[in-house]
């Protein structure tokens, strides 16, 4: 007999909640950076690779447990379509550790922390929201604080990005820069994807 680590009509549930906790794990990675010396870049940006290949790795799980399982709690286009989400958001943070470490990016802007400290508040609701999909209790709050959570990472963007331009010039703001557009799409495709319970939440209701 086949062993299931969960039941099999939850694991898709608990494979996409999974994903969202290496988002965690990324921002905490990502948090190390900020703090290095510019020396530890490569090996610390080494171990976020590793999240985002340890990611890609449950997305592809999940599309093996959609074709092997008869019962799922939602529709495979559904749980397909968030594991996309999450995985983008991972791919985002990764290259904002490889862009701070390709460019030895120092002395960035402590608004780079109100991004991590709001991504790592998504990821935390979103693992917890995705294992309350098959049920649909409570997503309601779920929603509505993940909105609020990307308007705050926006308007932090903003005042970063006016910050750079009157701080650096040309070649130092763009890198900069980079590294403020890939944390914001990181923050925007968690955002896509409390969107995209919320669709759920109206169509299953």
């Amino acid at each position: 007999m086949k062993l299931q680590l969960f039941p099999q009509e939850n694991a898709g549930l608990e494979l996409l909640s999974r994903m969202a906790s290496q988002l965690l794990r990324g921002t905490a990675v990502l948090a190390e950076i900020l703090g290095a010396d510019p020396e530890e870049f490569d090996r610390l940006t080494e171990q976020l690779h590793q999240i985002d290949a340890e990611t890609i790795d449950l997305h592809f799980a999940l599309m093996t447990q959609m074709r092997t399982s008869f019962i799922n709690p939602l529709p495979r286009e559904d749980l397909y379509e968030l594991s996309l989400v999450l995985m983008s958001a991972m791919e985002c943070l990764d290259a904002s550790a490889e862009t701070i470490s390709l460019y030895k990016l120092s002395g960035v802007s402590r608004r780079a922390s109100e991004q991590l400290e709001v991504i790592g508040r998504q990821a935390e609701l979103t693992a917890s929201a995705v294992r309350r999909l098959a049920s649909l209790e409570d997503l309601e709050e779920y929603w509505i604080e993940m909105l609020r959570l990307a308007r705050r990472a926006e308007r932090s963007r903003r005042i970063w990005v006016a910050e750079l331009m009157r701080e650096y010039k040309p070649l130092a703001y763009a890198r900069h820069r980079d590294l403020a557009d890939q944390l914001s799409g990181t923050s925007a495709e968690l955002r896509r994807a409390a969107t995209f319970v919320g669709g759920i939440l109206v169509r299953e209701s």
